[in-house]
């Protein structure tokens, strides 16, 4: 049976749908603008169908059918960039990528990453506007996207960086110094406890249900 998209934030500018896909269980997340019917996602994992059913569910979302604008990838690696080849083929749609991760997306997948991301810019399309925020350490350009809500809580979508639990694989002590420096320092100290984490696998959490367990996390290594 193939996996069904849930409409998991009725947000006042945008909606957020989430589907899992593929035996990893990873999570394709789709924001549509209200206004515009535009409709930005967050990376193109796998089950191209399955994702294609997702943007016609997001029709319902909004009386306006732009349709899809852009696809972002939080990082280079493979479960997350199968169904990248075939969203690409969508007329008009940009993709985007963190650039140190860019070049072995475009290799992988002959597909070309049309903007390549740095940290602390914003990518904004017609009603959806997102900070990008480098964290180093899972791939070299692994990025996380910050939708911030007026008189609500921000959401993050971290990809492999920041999970319930813990950060992201790392393959050195150098890695993991690196990718938790950057997750408490561009994460942790600058967004409050209410900020919604949406993983690239697994359930969210909030960055006040992570923070108590900074110090262990440090201890452990990983």
């Amino acid at each position: 049976m193939a996996p069904e998209s849930s409409l998991i934030y009725d947000l006042p500018a945008i909606t957020v749908r989430q589907i899992a896909v593929s035996d990893m269980s990873n999570n394709v997340y789709l924001l549509t603008a209200k206004k515009s019917g535009v409709q930005v996602l967050i990376d193109a994992a796998d089950d191209p169908e399955a994702i294609r059913g997702m943007l016609s569910d997001s029709a319902q979302d909004t009386p306006c059918s732009p349709g899809l604008r852009a696809v972002l990838t939080t990082h280079q690696h493979w479960d997350h960039i199968r169904a990248l080849p075939q969203l690409a083929e969508t007329p008009g749609v940009e993709l985007a990528a963190g650039v140190e991760d860019a070049e072995a997306i475009e290799a992988e997948k002959s597909v070309t990453i049309d903007r390549k991301l740095h940290h602390g810019e914003s990518v904004q399309y017609d009603g959806i506007a997102l900070d990008v925020i480098h964290l180093r350490g899972h791939t070299p350009g692994s990025v996380a996207f910050v939708y911030p809500v007026e008189d609500g809580p921000t959401h993050i979508f971290t990809g492999d960086s920041l999970f319930p639990g813990g950060v992201g694989k790392t393959w050195s002590d150098e890695d993991f110094r690196q990718l938790i420096d950057d997750v408490e320092s561009r994460l942790f100290a600058e967004y409050d406890d209410d900020t919604i984490i949406h993983p690239g696998h697994g359930d969210p959490t909030t960055l006040g249900e992570e923070r108590p367990k900074l110090a262990e996390w440090r201890e452990r290594g990983w």
